[in-house]
């Protein structure tokens, strides 16, 4: 069915009748229009998705903010375990190797590096290269002073067994209990000897006490002799305890050990006497470090007060008990 439409001919100056034809609608009106609503909504679109993420978009950006919050907690826990590990690498070189006389670990070998090829080549070319590759090397660092920290502790752990059994080596009681010691005798030093009338080194202390009072070991050791001496020791006994110490225990009435026996720290070893160059009873005792006889008073320290030892020390009794 054919359309018309009435147009106004203003030469007749009436309404003339006109078909109307769809084409030239299409071309005057609707193209046109189409063409410009197109162009506007290209341009609405190219706006939009620049101002606009898409949801992909959205989703990376979400990812990558997330991956830098990982990161960030990641580079906190790595700096709080580099100054926790500082804090132990500290103690061990001032504190605990200190105590046990040996060398700190030299800052060259704690922070050493890695040599060799570069070992982060694969985290390269990316936009957060740089991150990255930070993270793995304050990782690898950490890891490589913990390797360097758990030697060290390996080695504390040899020195601490070492010093316990060294400890337990060392002259750290009094031979004789002190309730059943008479007095402090003659303490070492120089003194004129009552019986050859001259001045000489008394190599250790006398302590009085009654014939047949026990005479324990003073440290953890073997038995080097267990005899009679011709200098005057008399009945004596001798025991090295290792680490250069070594011990005496003179005059005495009997040996309750052998030569090569092990003895430990308060151990009965023999009982006080007067034989060899002596007038009454009592025990000589000697220490001894790298053979040179040094103060036996300076290694009672398990067995006296402060007061006890400061009293003992200024004791200064010359009494008849005296040898060599």
């Amino acid at each position: 069915m054919k359309k018309w439409k009435y147009v106004f001919n203003p030469d007749t100056l009436i309404y003339e009748k006109v078909e109307i034809v769809f084409r030239d609608v299409l071309l005057r009106k609707i193209l046109p229009h189409f063409a410009l609503s197109v162009i506007l909504g290209m341009v609405l679109a190219t706006l939009l998705n620049r101002q606009l993420d898409s949801p992909h978009e959205k989703n990376l950006l979400l990812q990558n903010q997330n991956y830098k919050l990982k990161y960030e907690f990641l580079t906190k826990r790595i700096n709080e375990m580099s100054t926790a590990l500082s804090e132990i690498q500290h103690r061990d070189d001032e504190i605990y190797r200190m105590i046990f006389e040996a060398e700190p670990i030299s800052a060259a070998i704690r922070t050493a590096g890695f040599g060799g090829s570069d070992r982060y080549e694969e985290l390269k070319g990316y936009e957060s290269s740089d991150l990255l590759v930070n993270a793995a090397q304050s990782l690898d660092q950490i890891s490589k002073q913990l390797v360097v920290q758990s030697k060290s502790f390996d080695e504390v752990i040899a020195l601490v067994s070492e010093k316990e059994q060294m400890l337990s080596c060392i002259p750290a009681i009094q031979p004789i209990s002190n309730k059943d010691m008479v007095r402090f005798g003659s303490p070492f030093g120089m003194r004129k000897h009552p019986i050859l009338n001259y001045v000489g080194l008394h190599t250790g202390i006398d302590l009085s006490a009654p014939t047949g009072t026990p005479v324990y070991a003073t440290g953890d050791g073997v038995v080097l002799r267990a005899d009679a001496s011709s200098r005057g020791y008399g009945n004596h006994i001798r025991v090295n305890h290792g680490y250069g110490y070594s011990t005496l225990y003179a005059h005495l009435s009997k040996m309750l050990v052998s030569p090569g026996q092990a003895v430990k720290r308060g151990d009965l070893i023999g009982l006080v006497g007067s034989t060899g160059l002596s007038t009454s009873s009592h025990l000589h005792y000697e220490v001894r470090i790298n053979n040179e006889p040094v103060d036996p008073v300076n290694f009672y320290s398990n067995d006296l007060s402060d007061d006890e030892y400061q009293q003992m020390i200024e004791s200064n009794l010359d009494t008849h008990v005296f040898e060599w």
